[in-house]
């Protein structure tokens, strides 16, 4: 098992830079996958970045280009580095893991959840 824990979120202007980071416990990080999810009020959740237990990295669309996913396994420690940011990247940024899989974007491939860190980007 895993627990998960997301900090660095903030209230930013549009065009800033943010990096979020996820703290994890529990062992064998290195055998986890994980990734980035984010959810606005009243909308789904959504996948915005996944790092694979195999060094692979995945994107969404919408965020490639800006975002960055990164992890660092001596540490136990997944970040997102958020560049550029816009007002419609506001919302509860989620850290996910699942055991040995690859990354996918599907909410229900991620067994285990962090309760997310708040970024708010205004105008």
């Amino acid at each position: 098992q895993v627990q998960l824990v997301e900090s660095g979120g903030s209230v930013v202007q549009s065009g800033d830079s943010l990096k979020l980071s996820c703290a994890a416990s529990g062992r064998s990080f290195s055998s986890y996958t994980v990734a980035w999810f984010r959810q606005a009020p009243g909308t789904e959740r959504e996948f915005v970045a996944g790092f694979s237990f195999t060094g692979t990295t995945l994107y969404a669309d919408s965020v490639k280009g800006r975002f960055t996913i990164s992890r660092d396994n001596a540490k136990n420690m997944v970040y997102l580095q958020l560049d550029s940011l816009k007002p419609e990247d506001t919302a509860n940024y989620l850290c996910a893991a699942r055991l040995w899989d690859t990354a996918t974007p599907y909410v229900t491939s991620y067994s285990y959840w962090g309760r997310g860190t708040q970024v708010t980007v205004s105008s």
